[in-house]
């Protein structure tokens, strides 16, 4: 009997595993595309498609489920006032991986997880933010 063989272990504990997937969502709200393994972009592929529909949801349990499992209050709110409003005629399918070869060290096949419709622009604007915040308090 197969019963509760519904996911990859990718080796890790419960509560690694956990908390690797809720950084990953975090990432992929965030910069709208992050690249990955395989197994662990299919993975992320199902919890991401479950939260943006909380996100589409919008009301205030929904919020505190998104809260609990995402763990970040900037993401959360960006799924909830930009996302959730970007998906809400689609009807599921807001994610899609694409291979993207190997990796050199270890040659672990690789894969780009993003979000369907993304914003280009997304992709490490908070970083660009950051260091010109950074050179704009070095220079005063």
């Amino acid at each position: 009997m197969r019963h509760g063989n519904g996911y990859r272990k990718l080796n890790r504990t419960h509560e690694h595993r956990k908390a690797m997937f809720a950084n990953m969502v975090c990432s992929i709200i965030e910069h709208e595309q992050i690249k990955t393994t395989v197994p662990k972009a299919k993975e992320l592929k199902k919890i991401i498609d479950k939260i943006i529909t909380l996100g589409k949801k919008g009301d205030l349990h929904s919020r505190r489920i998104a809260g609990s499992r995402v763990r970040q209050d900037a993401a959360v709110r960006k799924l909830f006032d930009i996302l959730g409003p970007r998906y809400k005629e689609r009807n599921g399918g807001y994610s899609r991986v694409l291979k993207a070869g190997y990796r050199y060290g270890d040659n672990a096949p690789m894969a780009i997880i993003e979000l369907v419709d993304r914003d280009i622009a997304a992709k490490g604007a908070s970083d660009k933010a950051r260091v010109a915040q950074l050179e704009e308090a070095e220079s005063t």
